[in-house]
């Protein structure tokens, strides 16, 4: 995921790798990521992902550009902290993901199925939310994610034990 940078008459967040072009030596400083585990739970019952936490620019920035694969149970949290607009894109991101866009207490308020990958169109939450989880595409249709459903973290105050 790449972030892309331009001004707009509301306030949006643009994650990806727009600003920050790796290529060459650059691309040698990737970012690295602290993992953590997460739920998401829906009609169908609670999942369980490893995920990469994106918290810092540079690391939004970087996302999961650049990989070839990403494991089934697997996913990348960008937490903003405070809800806002947000808008990705998939700029030099190789692999076809699925976007959950999470409000500040972890309800799911809006999603995006099938990114396609190295796209430079912009992909926005149609509601500010608190945090983005990518996943790999097809993960919303495979586990029947909905707008309502909960995931379960930390970050959102409602962590499974």
């Amino acid at each position: 995921m790449t972030v892309k940078v331009r001004r707009i008459t509301r306030r949006v967040v643009l994650v990806g790798a727009g600003f920050l072009l790796f290529s060459g030596p650059a691309r040698a400083q990737l970012a690295t990521f602290a993992k953590s585990k997460l739920v998401i739970e829906t009609a169908k019952g609670n999942f369980r992902f490893d995920i990469e936490l994106a918290l810092t620019p540079p690391q939004m920035a970087q996302g999961l550009m650049y990989r070839r694969t990403l494991a089934a149970d697997a996913g990348m949290l960008f937490d903003y902290g405070d809800p806002q607009p947000i808008a990705m894109w998939m700029k030099n991101t190789f692999i076809p993901l699925d976007m959950i866009f999470v409000a500040r207490d972890g309800r799911v308020v809006d999603f995006h199925e099938r990114a396609v990958p190295m796209s430079l169109d912009t992909i926005e939450s149609k509601v500010p939310a608190k945090a983005v989880i990518e996943v790999n595409a097809g993960t919303v249709a495979r586990l029947g994610i909905r707008i309502g459903d909960t995931v379960h973290y930390a970050a959102f105050g409602n962590a499974l034990n």
